[in-house]
């Protein structure tokens, strides 16, 4: 099978622990684009936070997929050219579920962090990200537009049982755990599978010639919709009987090891 397409999720999977590119990822991943294969990021990630490493590996004429699938970005044209929001009212919503589960929520207007509250877990997406945090005095005052994404944060095993009964509770939204700490809520349709179908629609690649790689339960769609679904050694135990191959881990250049057993190959 010739591959047309490598779908990579960035943290846990493309990156090391430290948050970055290993060079024998980074050369696999040069030797397949000179195969003419399309590299696509698709992350939770937002946007902001994924440019330096797709300009670090030299995807100028590449996609990218960002806020968990609720963006995707041409990065030749340098244009947004799909996205989809969660409305005001839905994140007012989601605010209100937010006190009533005791977890803290935030979400990102003008390219920075918005929350109420300071919580350990959102020290974490802030130093994935590197985006600026306004801490506010009232989320639903600050929050008078709609956004791309909200992420509920708490402890891994009570953002657990967090996560069913918000899906009972909101069956309108798309819902997803992204790290044990981060319950990533989005509009509703929208997860990095179907955002693949949308690219691979587009530059009329089957799905059978698309290879995914991933960690953890957002990345679950994108690995069911594959030709190829494949986990990182690290992938949520839960997990790993759902994909087709497992790989080394993400410090362990996994990515690179999917390029060599299944692209050069």
């Amino acid at each position: 099978m010739k591959y047309k397409m490598l779908v990579l999720d960035m943290d846990d999977t493309l990156l090391t622990d430290d948050h970055m590119i290993s060079n024998e990822n980074a050369a696999m991943l040069s030797k397949a684009q000179e195969l003419g294969v399309y590299v696509i990021l698709a992350s939770g990630r937002p946007t902001p936070a994924m440019i330096a490493y797709a300009k670090e590996l030299k995807l100028d004429n590449s996609y990218m997929i960002s806020y968990n699938g609720a963006v995707i970005t041409d990065l030749k044209e340098d244009k947004i050219i799909f996205e989809q929001t969660l409305t005001q009212e839905q994140i007012h919503e989601l605010y209100d579920y937010s006190l009533k589960s005791k977890t803290h929520i935030i979400t990102y207007l003008d390219g920075k962090i918005v929350s109420e509250t300071d919580s350990e877990y959102i020290d974490i997406e802030k130093n994935i990200t590197g985006l600026e945090h306004n801490k506010v005095a009232s989320f639903k005052n600050e929050v008078k537009s709609a956004a791309i994404k909200c992420i509920l944060l708490e402890e891994p095993s009570y953002l657990k049982e967090v996560e069913k009964d918000l899906r009972a509770a909101m069956p309108h939204l798309s819902v997803c755990m992204s790290k044990p700490f981060f319950l990533e809520v989005a509009q509703n349709g929208i997860d990095k599978g179907a955002s693949i179908k949308f690219l691979a629609e587009r530059l009329n690649i089957h799905q059978s010639e698309i290879i995914a790689v991933g960690n953890a339960g957002n990345d679950l769609t994108m690995i069911q919709y594959a030709g190829l679904g494949v986990w990182v050694d690290n992938v949520d135990p839960e997990l790993r009987d759902k994909g087709d191959v497992i790989v080394a881990s993400n410090n362990d250049h996994g990515v690179a090891e999917v390029v060599r057993r299944f692209i050069l190959n």
